[in-house]
């Protein structure tokens, strides 16, 4: 019997139970989504199509910082629309040194349609044993522009 040597794409090791927040949502809402997925980042989706990311630093530089009410503060006005995501089949060790290197812990994993079907974060990609740097990766595993762009 053949052992199988670990996982080798991101499929294998992705959340598939991926908590979107929408473009209308609040500012206040995504804080608290935030808290409770214990998350810097979380993924703006409209359907299945990622639009955008929200992080902490964007609700603090953007938001707080202008003076914003987080109360009834639209998502849209704060997201970035461009954001890094992978593709499902890419490799996990290019995407976990691409990951290191950019500095990034979680991204949003799309399919080759660009359609947002999980989230992947290094600890998922260490606990699964494939955490480790790849010392000449390619730097192009990670996308970066509007994944829901045709």
């Amino acid at each position: 019997m053949r052992r199988s040597s670990g996982p080798r794409v991101v499929a294998d090791v992705m959340s598939r139970n991926v908590r979107l927040a929408s473009p209308e949502d609040t500012v206040q809402q995504v804080a608290r989504l935030m808290d409770e997925e214990d998350s810097g980042v979380v993924p703006v989706g409209e359907g299945d199509r990622l639009v955008g990311t929200v992080t902490e630093r964007v609700l603090a530089v953007r938001g707080v910082a202008q003076g914003k009410d987080l109360a009834c503060t639209k998502v849209r006005e704060l997201m970035t629309p461009e954001q890094l995501y992978v593709f499902e089949d890419e490799d996990l060790e290019h995407v976990a040194a691409n990951m290191a290197e950019r500095q990034v812990r979680r991204l949003p994993v799309v399919n080759r349609e660009k359609r947002l079907v999980g989230t992947v974060s290094l600890r998922d990609i260490g606990a699964r044993g494939r955490g480790r740097r790849a010392a000449n990766a390619p730097r192009d595993s990670m996308q970066t522009g509007p994944a829901a762009a045709e």
